[in-house]
């Protein structure tokens, strides 16, 4: 579970500035364990220790959230108070989250593009501010093993099709790092070009659930 650059397109910048916001309980550049730092496999991809936290059960689940189904579903309802909130104050168009509980932003993106940064972060004026980070603290416990190798796995698809500049993630002291573009600051990549538009539709399947716009 983001997490920044998430100049392109107002589309594309709104997209995934609202992306990288609804994840304030959950920093998207940082999706952080209690593991050590990282290491190499010898197929070349780095991995992190699989020594449980403190804060975890004996089955990995976080013992502070209710762990495995019960935290997906508490996770999905206050989501969906999220959604209804957004529905009321902002735009009954605004779509359900995923099974899942993470929001659809192919759906919302498509939204954005129509109105703009009123239905980005919590809406417009932070009305929904308060059920957005109640949804944000429920989010389950996220693999930073597998969220790396989504991301990594994302990273070389996005090359493989035409984005020769797209980097990889890293993992840094327990945490992934996204990949994306070498100069975020001073972007190399043009998120608004046809090429980059195509490569993203055809590797948005690359990507977990929760990660989609994190790089």
């Amino acid at each position: 579970m983001t997490q920044k650059t998430r100049s392109r397109t107002r589309a594309a910048s709104r997209s995934r500035a609202a992306r990288l916001t609804l994840l304030i309980a959950v920093p998207a550049l940082a999706l952080t364990t209690a593991c050590g730092g990282a290491e190499s496999s010898d197929d070349g991809v780095a991995s992190v220790s699989d020594a449980p936290s403190t804060g975890q059960t004996k089955d990995g689940a976080d013992a502070s959230k209710g762990g495995g189904a019960q935290a997906k579903s508490a996770f999905y309802d206050a989501q969906m108070k999220f959604v209804q909130c957004m529905r009321k104050k902002i735009t009954k168009d605004y779509p359900d989250p995923k099974l899942s509980g993470y929001l659809d932003w192919t759906k919302i993106n498509k939204l954005q593009e129509r109105m703009g940064n009123d239905v980005g972060k919590a809406g417009r004026g932070n009305a929904c501010v308060s059920e957005m980070r109640k949804a944000m603290s429920l989010e389950p416990p996220r693999d930073t093993q597998k969220d790396y190798e989504s991301m990594l796995a994302h990273a070389k698809c996005m090359r493989a099709h035409g984005v020769s500049k797209f980097t990889n993630p890293k993992l840094k002291d327990g945490s992934v790092l996204p990949g994306g573009d070498p100069n975020p600051a001073s972007p190399e990549i043009k998120q608004d070009s046809p090429a980059y538009k195509q490569a993203e539709q055809a590797c948005k399947d690359k990507l977990l659930d929760g990660l989609d716009g994190m790089q």
